[in-house]
């Protein structure tokens, strides 16, 4: 593969992250308004439900049929699957009981552990001076949970166990994504995603352990809640939002290099203050800020010297992807 090339990929991959990243943002603005009136795992479901009208309409006919269905590496997609319900989780848990930019913020960690995961699992290279980008934003992480002070919440930890989640979730796409299209990996997550959602549904949706629960899991354990029509928009919003973005969060990942096309996820951070603000009527604090600060500086400093760290080839001269 040649650097132009390679170059190529990454523009694309960045691009597909960037329009994901702006729907995952609007799923996040739904799925905190729905969290005081319906469980999780309802939630989930009849976001699933939308979400496979969506695929068979949209994205199914654009990846080649019914074949975007079939698959030899289903340990994989399995694994990517409960990955990315895990993820979603614990972000969606941490966004009923946080303010979303704060909740968002903490979560944009996962850009930098995707960096240190390509590292590991990938073979991708990581200078010093990305290893410090790195460091800056765990340090942003840190100003915003406020561990060992009574400011402190439980909660503020959730977000970060789903970045790691989510970055073990796009290391796998990176992983499988010679082989395996944007549309297969898209068809198993909402797979995933129905069968966890329905299994919970069915075995906690009388909502009998809610009672005695921690507030801070009254939103997983609430039991399901009779369907509003005047909230039936906002599911299909998430449903057909959460499906698109799905596909091309999966295809950026799939053709670009991880540590490159994860930054640009970062959209979705300013999007999340809008929210908070004009949905919600909540804005960032001072520790916010400076952890938002921190954690989007890292990130954009990251994009700047992967720009430069590859120099340009001759013209007749090949350089050979290491994934």
């Amino acid at each position: 593969m040649t650097s132009a090339s390679i170059s190529n990929s990454n523009l694309k991959g960045a691009l597909c992250a960037t329009v994901a990243a702006m729907c995952f943002s609007l799923n996040d603005v739904g799925i905190k308004f729905l969290s005081d009136t319906y469980a999780l795992h309802q939630i989930v479901f009849y976001r699933s439900l939308i979400g496979i009208l969506t695929f068979a309409l949209i994205i199914m006919p654009i990846s080649g049929g019914l074949k975007t269905m079939r698959t030899r590496l289903l340990h994989w997609h399995l694994a990517r699957g409960l990955c990315v319900v895990a993820a979603n989780s614990f972000l969606f848990l941490g966004l009923a009981s946080l303010p979303i930019a704060d909740a968002v913020a903490i979560f944009f960690v996962s850009p930098l552990v995707i960096a240190v995961f390509s590292v590991i699992f990938l073979g991708e290279h990581v200078g010093p001076r990305r290893w410090a980008a790195i460091a800056i934003g765990l340090l942003g992480v840190l100003i915003m949970v406020k561990p060992g002070t009574s400011a402190f919440q439980i909660a503020a930890i959730l977000p970060a166990i789903s970045a790691a989640l989510y970055a073990l979730m796009h290391i796998i796409a990176r992983r499988i994504g010679g082989t395996e299209s944007a549309g297969t990996m898209t068809f198993w997550i909402l797979i995933s995603f129905m069968t966890v959602s329905a299994t919970v549904g069915l075995a906690i949706g009388d909502g009998r352990f809610a009672s005695d629960a921690p507030e801070v899991l009254t939103f997983l354990l609430r039991a399901w809640a009779p369907l509003d029509p005047a909230d039936i928009p906002i599911f299909v919003m998430l449903g057909t939002s959460g499906i698109i973005g799905g596909f091309l969060i999966s295809q950026a990942y799939r053709i670009a290099e991880a540590a490159f096309a994860a930054p640009f996820e970062y959209v979705s951070m300013p999007m999340a203050v809008i929210w908070g603000v004009v949905v919600f009527g909540t804005f960032p604090g001072v520790s916010t800020w400076v952890g938002i600060a921190l954690i989007l500086g890292s990130g954009l400093a990251m994009i700047y010297l992967e720009t430069r760290r590859r120099p340009a080839p001759r013209p007749d001269t090949k350089v050979y992807s290491n994934t």
